[in-house]
């Protein structure tokens, strides 16, 4: 995984609980990093599993919602990655139905190594588009953070429902999004 989400992770722990809370999460998780990580470096994604998981436990937050909330933080620098890149777009759903087919291509130019979930999107109506999401990490509640990020940025109304169907191996979230 990225440094950069650990990074970001982070900046928002310190942010919201304070510095002696991430410093405390770092010292009670026994990191294989040390918890030392770059923007740019490529981690474990366990690791950061641990982190949210530490965090929740200090803070007795439930980990999903960690997870939503620092979706909505890191939404906006992702979105500035992809004026980076020259990727535009008109709404949330026309972002969303993008992913797997424009956005994550560039990703990779960038960052060839990067493992990427994956994202099928089905416009059911005008309003509804379900987005299947399906990776190794059970990182579905982040992907909800991000779209509730994207329905702010683009100043949307938007609902997320997830129904998760996950296996041994692979974590499998129906994701309906409703513009209201």
């Amino acid at each position: 995984m990225k440094g950069i989400i650990f990074t970001e992770f982070f900046d928002l722990v310190e942010q919201a609980f304070g510095f002696e809370v991430a410093e405390k999460i770092i010292d009670e998780c026994d990191l294989p990093s040390g918890g030392v990580y770059t923007a740019v470096g490529t981690y474990d994604h366990t690791e950061i599993l641990a982190l949210v998981g530490m965090l929740s436990k200090i803070t007795e937050i439930p980990a999903p919602q960690l997870l939503v909330t620092y979706g909505r933080f890191i939404y906006p620098k992702l979105h500035a990655q992809l004026k980076g890149m020259g990727l535009e777009f008109g709404g949330s759903f026309e972002l969303f139905s993008s992913l797997d087919n424009i956005i994550h291509p560039e990703v990779l130019k960038l960052y060839p190594d990067a493992e990427l979930p994956n994202f099928n999107a089905t416009k059911l109506n005008d309003h509804q588009l379900l987005l299947k999401y399906s990776s190794c990490r059970p990182f579905a509640h982040m992907a909800e953070g991000l779209i509730l990020g994207a329905a702010e940025h683009f100043d949307e109304n938007l609902s997320v429902t997830l129904e998760h169907h996950n296996t041994d191996d692979n974590f499998y979230t129906d994701i309906t999004i409703t513009h209201q």
